[in-house]
């Protein structure tokens, strides 16, 4: 099968992912919304969120701007281009799946009135939605730019052009990533902990109480941060993912001799990506509770389950297909191996993917020890709940590290550095499965919500309780899945810097920049020592800054409610309704405020530490030779200190922040006294850390590592072009 067949196969792929979307939409929209009340509700989440994403936006795109005409000047127009793909796919793939959710919500609340599995149908079919428009439009973004390229432009694959575009498509996806998951993030925490605060502990109303004048906004806030926000943090770890892979196929492969050429081993990524859109396609079939089961955990895992065997199947069948088994393929630096080694990598790739997430299940499921133990540990007061809430964070950080571990050893000693980026773009082609997963959450909490303020019968809250309790669960082990495959990604992304690097040394004459330049990354050299401790401290750095954010978010949240509750006595009593409407665009302006310095920590960090250390390297002050080897080694040492430090903080601040939600709800099942208890009220201030370690600062690092190295890769590729 040619080249262009390929292509034309995984560009068909990708548009059924959006044609199922389409399918999917009609069939949400089609079904009843409920009544007047569920509907008012219903439209003042639609308007909230509508108005703050458009805010942000528009934001985000002024800071676009600047990007694109720099790159454009720096990099030429393709590159520019490039990158405005995947900033433009990156918002529609985000701003399209809130809009759903948003409109899914309140019929996933309905359709709770008939029972479980109707609302479990309702709510995972809207994020399926999301999945496959994820995945389908990341997909398309790459193979439709790499197309147009080389096959309609002309341009050889293994070219600067078609590299640096690719790459710079992934950092338009990553920019946008990184202001969506912190900024939503914000504008969701600042509600939820503002809200709780005053609501739970001052004023003793339960949770999405109408009177509580955050809870529209918290209500936005599940949207525009865990719908958008991860749809957009996963179109960006997709999309960077497989052009790292090509990058280093690029580079590994270059004048490979016999029938598999290097344009056969940048278009296997992509084909992998291809089949594994269909397999989840098939797979959300799989997702229906049996007769008479209560058990939504185990439906959603059929789904997933059925999505990993079925990609398995069709990894198999694109490299028996596009490579053949028995093919013995060596790379430029001498590693050998075969295609059956790649398959194995693929396998490998699956299997972490499901310990990974299995393991974030068992740190924030209500069914297991470490849940259980911070419950236990809220019947002593706050101060033990927040220190067993800690102690679970921090633990829950070994078993994924060392399945990370695990996998690179495996999948290095199958097919060297190529076959960890094999195993990558494999976990990151469940995706679509993934999102679904995750969409899931937001789309069951606002159906809670809207139940409560609606004041529907008691029966339809417990179905949407149950809902929610899962999509907690679910939301924690679809956010261990991205840090996971983040941590991993970003490791081909180093890779593909210290490749490009040695490519660039060992052609001087055609990159006269790097002419001289030997780089040493020895960990005696003391400016990789430095350049370590550099990129270490930018998660922590990030994470604090993040976390401050909301907390001045959610401060700002507390005065509100409490001055409406002391001005209009009458909320209490029903008499007259809150405004929303304020706490809603307070929160906006704040979380785009806050989001600005965070997001650019990690793009201006490599560009900062290369001309400082290349100006303070050498013997004397100036930019000199010898400070300009020692610049480039610091900063490949910092993309590695953001890889390690990154990985522990984001995966201890998400399964850590799901334990603490997850314990409040297990106690308010009944456990531990139930609602209004001692230890209920221990554990709701043990929720209220949580929540930013969960949905802001944690899953905001994850991003946050691959921009850093993504804009490494792009200053290679400027200054490769230097004179």
């Amino acid at each position: 099968m040619s080249i262009e067949l390929w292509l034309w196969l995984v560009i068909a792929a990708g548009i059924l992912a959006l044609i199922y979307g389409a399918v999917t939409v009609r069939s949400i929209l089609s079904a009843s919304a409920g009544n007047e009340r569920m509907q008012e509700i219903a439209k003042a989440i639609q308007e909230g969120a509508n108005a703050y994403l458009k805010r942000q936006y528009t934001t985000i795109a002024m800071v676009g701007a600047v990007v694109f005409v720099a790159v454009f000047f720096l990099l030429g127009w393709q590159v520019a281009v490039g990158f405005l793909i995947g900033a433009i796919l990156s918002g529609v793939a985000g701003f399209i799946g809130m809009l759903v959710s948003v409109r899914a919500n309140v019929r996933t609340t309905e359709a709770s009135r008939t029972g479980l599995a109707a609302g479990l149908s309702m709510a995972f079919k809207s994020g399926a939605v999301t999945g496959m428009l994820v995945a389908g439009l990341a997909l398309l973004s790459v193979v439709v730019y790499y197309f147009l390229l080389t096959t309609v432009m002309g341009f050889e694959p293994v070219s600067r052009t078609v590299i640096d575009s690719l790459v710079a498509l992934g950092f338009g996806a990553s920019l946008i990533s990184i202001f969506a998951r912190l900024g939503g993030g914000i504008f969701t925490k600042g509600a939820d902990v503002g809200g709780d605060m005053v609501g739970k502990v001052e004023a003793g109303i339960p949770e999405d109480d109408p009177r509580n004048a955050a809870t529209i906004a918290d209500n936005v806030g599940d949207n525009v941060g865990d719908c958008a926000g991860m749809a957009a943090d996963l179109f960006e770890t997709y999309a960077v993912t497989v052009v790292a892979t090509m990058v280093l196929a690029s580079i590994f492969f270059r004048g490979l001799a016999g029938d598999i050429g290097v344009d056969t081993m940048m278009i296997y990524p992509l084909a992998i990506g291809g089949v594994c859109i269909i397999a989840s396609i098939i797979a959300t079939y799989f997702v229906r509770l049996s007769k008479g089961s209560r058990n939504v955990m185990g439906a959603l895992y059929k789904g997933f389950i059925a999505s990993a065997v079925l990609a398995l199947v069709g990894v198999g069948v694109v490299t028996w297909s596009l490579i053949g088994f028995d093919t013995e393929i060596t790379t430029a630096g001498g590693v050998s191996f075969n295609g059956l080694d790649l398959f194995l990598c693929g396998v490998a790739g699956l299997l972490v993917t499901g310990a990974i997430v299995w393991i974030t299940e068992y740190y924030t499921g209500v069914d297991f020890r470490p849940v259980k133990s911070v419950a236990k540990a809220s019947e002593s007061g706050h101060g033990t709940n927040v220190i067993q809430g800690l102690a679970v964070s921090l633990e829950s950080t070994a078993l994924p590290a060392l399945t990370i571990i695990v996998g690179i050893l495996v999948t290095f000693n199958l097919a060297g550095l190529f076959g960890i980026a094999i195993a990558v773009t494999t976990m990151l082609a469940l995706a679509g499965m993934v999102v679904a997963l995750d969409a899931f959450g937001p789309v069951t909490d606002n159906a809670g919500g809207i139940a409560e303020m609606a004041d529907l019968d008691a029966s339809v809250r417990e179905t949407t309780d149950t809902l929610d309790a899962v999509g907690n669960t679910t939301k924690a082990v679809t956010k261990g899945y991205a840090i996971g495959s983040a941590g991993l990604g970003a490791l081909v992304l180093f890779a593909a810097f210290t490749e490009d690097l040695s490519y660039f040394a060992a052609n001087p004459a055609e990159y006269p920049f790097f002419a001289g330049v030997a780089v040493d990354f020895a960990l005696s050299n003391p400016y990789v020592v430095v350049g370590l401790f550099f990129g270490g401290l930018l998660p922590f750095l990030f994470g604090g800054m993040s976390m401050m954010a909301v907390g001045r978010a959610a401060e700002a949240v507390v005065h509100e409610v409490r001055r409406q509750f002391r001005e209009n006595p009458g909320i209490m009593t029903f008499e007259t309704k809150p405004d929303y409407g304020r706490a809603v665009d307070m929160l906006t302006k704040a979380a785009i405020r806050e989001m600005i310095v965070p997001s650019l920590l990690p793009v201006l960090s490599p560009i900062v530490l290369f001309f400082v250390i290349w100006f303070v390297g050498g013997a004397e002050l100036g930019f000199n030779e010898a400070g300009k080897a020692h610049a480039l080694a610091a900063v490949g040492a910092m993309l590695l200190g953001v890889i390690v430090t990154g990985l522990f903080v984001a995966i201890s601040m998400t399964s850590g922040g799901g334990a603490w939600d997850n314990a409040k709800k297990y106690i308010e099942d009944g456990n531990h006294g139930g609602k209004g208890s001692e230890a209920h009220k221990a554990a709701v201030t043990g929720d209220t850390v949580g929540d930013p370690y969960k949905d802001t600062a944690g899953p905001a690092v994850n991003p946050m590592i691959k921009i850093t190295n993504i804009v490494a890769l792009l200053l290679l590729a400027v200054l490769a072009g230097a004179a």
